[in-house]
């Protein structure tokens, strides 16, 4: 008897992951890659002492901590946001669901060019905040809202076609059974949206930590206070100091996979647990 072939539903496979891990090698690991054999040939001891500098800490530790609460707060805002504009119909829904993506279409540039006149001390928020002792611009503040704005549209569009698809029997079901709404949100709505959060918390702290073009305009770039790795990074490269440069990037580098695999952690954990329940 002739052994049977299995074949592929889908027609090409073999040609369709030649592409694909060729398209992947170009862009992704052939440029991680060559900034490890750099650093390979920097040695570790040089990226120690490059990196091991008060002013290379500050700037990392400014870039994550800031990167990690835009990232939070855009979580609990865009699943609050994805929420409204699914469940709810109002007046100015089309424009404000429109207005989610104007983040991803709206040059970073622009954007920080724009959040720095609103939030300068002579600005029109800007003032305000002056009035009353409060600095936002050319500080952390301005940094943080920078970058809650270039993030927020990546966890409400992750969570919002999830969203779309809980069926609102689910909660009503709950609620005859006797459920409070807290109970429900907490026990039957959350589980079914975590893996989805998930995602777009990570795609967010992934945006936030590499974000340069709307940052810098609002930072103020202060050393040891306001300055970012990324605008480092460049400061590095300007003054043709490539080793510098990429120790930094290694820095992010490694830091930036240990918190995305952390959070695939939790998302595979996560898919575990629903799947038992």
């Amino acid at each position: 008897m002739m052994a049977l072939i299995q074949r592929s539903p889908m027609p090409g496979l073999g040609l369709s992951m030649g592409i694909t891990l060729t398209m992947l090698s170009i862009v992704v690991l052939a440029p991680i890659g060559a900034l490890l054999v750099q650093g390979a040939g920097f040695g570790l001891a040089g990226l120690w002492d490059t990196i091991n500098r008060p002013r290379v800490w500050a700037a990392l530790s400014l870039s994550f901590r800031l990167s990690l609460l835009a990232a939070a707060f855009n979580l609990f805002f865009g699943i609050l946001l994805a929420w409204v504009l699914v469940r709810y119909r109002f007046p100015g829904r089309r424009l404000i669901d429109a207005a989610v993506d104007l983040p991803f279409a709206l040059p970073t540039a622009v954007a920080g060019i724009a959040l720095t006149a609103l939030y300068a001390p002579n600005g029109a928020f800007g003032s305000l905040a002056r009035e009353i002792g409060w600095k936002i611009a050319y500080g952390q503040w301005g940094i943080f809202i920078a970058l809650v704005f270039v993030g927020l549209p990546f966890v409400a569009r992750t969570v919002q076609p999830v969203i779309e698809e809980i069926d609102r029997e689910v909660e009503e079901a709950s609620a005859t059974l006797g459920a409070s709404r807290a109970y429900t949100l907490r026990r039957v709505i959350w589980p079914m949206l975590m893996p989805a959060a998930l995602t777009g918390f990570a795609l967010s702290l992934a945006r936030a930590v590499g974000e340069y073009g709307s940052v810098i305009f609002i930072a103020g770039n202060i050393p040891l206070k306001t300055e970012i790795a990324p605008l480092l990074i460049v400061i590095q490269l300007e003054e043709f100091n490539y080793n510098g440069a990429t120790a930094i990037g290694l820095a992010m580098l490694t830091i930036s996979f240990a918190l995305l695999l952390a959070i695939n952690l939790i998302q595979i954990w996560s898919r575990r647990r629903i799947g038992h329940v």
